[in-house]
């Protein structure tokens, strides 16, 4: 897995005194959902949401082609 991120749809959404962010990597359909408070800066939620990402991708390639579940 290389350094960068690409092909990453992130979604923020305000629900109360919080954030809800979820961050989709495009290509493999691997998804993160975080939650920070709604007054926390962007930027920071930004690269929280991509480091989970980030180590979630990393986890997924370790797993190889089995994967319970059924893709439709």
């Amino acid at each position: 897995m290389s350094g960068t991120l690409t092909d990453v749809i992130l979604e923020i959404t305000k629900v109360g005194d919080a954030q809800r962010v979820a961050a989709v990597h495009a290509p493999s359909g691997v998804e993160v959902v975080i939650q920070a408070p709604a007054n926390a800066a962007l930027a920071d939620v930004r690269a929280l949401a991509l480091r989970k990402l980030q180590r979630a991708l990393e986890q997924h390639q370790g797993e190889g082609a089995e994967r319970p579940g059924k893709l439709v």
